[in-house]
């Protein structure tokens, strides 16, 4: 019950909404077409022109100098040799002895 008084007023706010009817007389705008300009009768020909003088001739443009070759560089000096290592130690030898089997008792 609480909720259907709820409903029934949603129900009818849509029902109304819906019914609405458009404006009795709408308002018509009339847009006027483009102009069109036309032409008129066309006028006499002009007379002709003189012809123009020729014109001068440019200057030639003067070459650039070549640049000068660079200097070779000088040789660098041979470094010195090292010295030579000392000689290493003699390894020390070592004797491996093997002892006879056990003999079996009699």
């Amino acid at each position: 019950m609480n909720r259907s008084i709820l409903f029934t007023a949603l129900f009818t706010a849509l029902t109304l909404t819906a019914c609405v009817q458009p404006d009795a007389n709408p308002t018509v705008v009339t847009v006027p077409g483009p102009t069109v300009a036309v032409p008129g009768p066309a006028g006499p020909q002009g007379a002709t022109g003189n012809q123009g003088e020729t014109g001068n001739t440019g200057n030639t443009g003067e070459t650039g100098n070549t640049g000068n070759t660079g200097q070779t560089g000088d040789t660098g000096n041979t470094g010195d040799t090292g010295n030579t290592g000392a000689t290493g130690k003699t390894g020390d030898t070592e004797v491996i002895v093997v002892p006879d089997p056990p003999k079996p008792r009699p």
